[in-house]
């Protein structure tokens, strides 16, 4: 086994983006004086897709990395996830049905940007004692199970350089480098999706003082703050993010699946996302007069994926490197939470010289699993559903309180080191991921049949839904036995329908014209 005096480093972590920064920064704590090298690619973080922290990265920001101060301070708190609906009745954003809370949000989230709070905890990591190099291109890591692993890379000059450590960590991102050297990447081929992207400004807000004049009783009915959630709108097979950052800028994506949907054409990118995303009343009206920045709209295919191998003894993945698997609910920092602290805690063993092996096994079991079961009780063919008010709100619900139940409320009771273990990984997760994936398929197999008789969206206008937020409390359970009852009450108005034939894919259709306004 290698030691400290047979290589440069004791860690080396390839990228230094937030999944890389924040596994620095904890390593350090737990080893004060460790030799630590970072790696990244970029002189300066670009400007990247704004982000919204949900409850568990939230946690693990504040409680975990210390960031409240940063988080309050320059960016925005968030107030939750509202939806937004609309059929051919909805001819402007009030007669949209609506879902999201009417009051404030319980647990702190916010709306982040990613340049900048990536560098301010690159930076952390830096003070904390790690040694960094930018502008520079790694070549290949040469893996040594059990041994000492090391990384050839070209620095800032061009300069060829060899380093050698005896963990190192991949968190470069979508690029993914290790898993694609290694093939161990696979593409996720149940899950074809696509996202278009970019950062836009002169966007209307919801909470915009002409919106309560327009429309004073839809502008009353929530006493919370509508402008600083993350405000999805919905389609048959895509549904897209509007969210806002810090400096008045707002992020604007769209994600679908591609057996339903596909952009329009256009002249270039940005305007094809507008002309798509305009077939939706609240989207026309807030981007009545908005303007994307110019070379800041982003494409990308078959966003799902991921690797077969997540650690070796010596070679850990975290973030994107290692999965991605769908931004709905926006669960990306939340991966990140689990696989940076499950890589700490591993190489946290390994550098206090505890057999390795076991914990390698049990860590590559635990994420293939979380990946599959994350998949496949979250997303598989959602975006059948997604954009119906009645099973979208339903399928939110549930997935919002079960997620309280068995995820958020771990950390609170148990600590930190609950985050070790990924979701649906634990024993206990077999039954809620069983029951998450059955009425994730049912509701998809409804959708679909709402879709043939062609009442598919039927209550897509001029409903409202006021999400009350959850609590850790004995009511929580309560909402989610009183929400799955009303699962088995649909399931007998017309799931009926689809009990005892297969699902057969809806067609995909074409994206409407945008209807004139009345």
């Amino acid at each position: 086994m290698a030691d400290a005096s047979t290589t440069d480093c004791d860690v080396i972590i390839v990228g230094g983006a937030l999944s890389g920064s924040a596994t620095a920064c904890l390593l350090l704590r737990r080893h004060p004086g460790i030799r630590l090298l970072i790696l990244e690619r970029s002189g300066q973080f670009k400007r990247r897709v704004g982000e919204s922290t949900v409850e568990i990265s939230a946690y693990f920001l504040g409680r975990v990395l210390g960031l409240t101060s940063h988080l309050l301070e320059h960016h925005l708190p968030k107030q939750g996830m509202r939806f937004w609906f609309a059929n051919d009745h909805a001819r402007a954003l009030d007669q949209c049905s609506e879902t999201g809370p009417g009051y404030n949000v319980r647990l702190p989230g916010y709306q982040v940007d990613r340049a900048v709070l990536d560098e301010h905890v690159l930076a952390n990591a830096v003070t904390d004692g790690a040694k960094l190099h930018r502008g520079v291109r790694v070549k290949k890591i040469h893996l040594a199970p059990g041994a000492a692993q090391s990384v050839e890379w070209d620095d800032a000059t061009g300069a060829a350089q060899t380093t050698s450590a005896r963990w190192v960590v991949d968190a470069s991102g979508v690029a993914a480098l290790l898993a694609r050297q290694e093939d161990w990447l696979r593409p996720n081929h149940e899950h074809l999706t696509a996202t278009c992207w970019g950062r836009w400004s002169g966007v209307h807000l919801f909470d915009d003082p002409a919106f309560a004049a327009k429309y004073p009783s839809w502008s009353q009915r929530v006493k919370g703050v509508r402008s600083t959630a993350t405000n999805h709108l919905t389609g048959y097979g895509w549904w897209a993010w509007f969210i806002p950052l810090k400096g008045g800028d707002v992020s604007i994506g769209v994600v679908y699946d591609q057996r339903l949907a596909e952009l329009p054409p256009g002249p270039n990118l940005a305007e094809r996302l507008r002309a798509m995303l305009s077939v939706h009343p609240a989207a026309r009206e807030l981007l009545a007069h908005a303007t994307p920045h110019e070379g800041d709209t982003h494409f990308r295919r078959n966003l799902a994926y991921s690797a077969t191998t997540f650690a070796t003894d010596g070679a850990v993945l975290v973030g994107d490197a290692a999965a991605f698997i769908d931004p709905l609910y926006s669960p990306g920092m939340d991966w990140i939470t689990f696989s940076v602290s499950a890589a700490v805690s591993l190489i946290d063993a390994g550098l206090r010289g505890r057999p390795v092996a076991p914990l390698v096994a049990k860590h590559n079991a635990d994420f293939r699993q979380s990946c599959d079961r994350w998949f496949n009780a979250l997303y598989r063919d959602k975006y059948y559903y997604v954009g119906d008010f009645e099973l979208m709100t339903l399928a939110f619900r549930l997935d919002l309180g079960l997620y309280y139940l068995g995820i958020v409320a771990q950390p609170f009771k148990h600590g930190h080191r609950i985050l070790d273990t990924p979701p649906f990984a634990h024993p206990r997760s077999k039954w809620p991921f069983r029951l998450m994936a059955l009425y994730n398929r049912r509701f998809a197999a409804i959708a679909q049949s709402r879709r043939r008789r062609g009442v598919w969206g039927r209550r897509n206008d001029r409903r409202y839904f006021a999400f009350t937020s959850y609590e850790f409390n004995g009511r929580l359970p309560v909402r989610v036995l009183g929400l799955l009852f009303l699962w088995l009450r649909l399931e007998l108005a017309e799931g009926w329908r689809t009990w005892f034939s297969s699902p057969q894919p809806a067609p995909a259709a074409p994206l409407a014209a945008a209807p004139a306004h009345p």
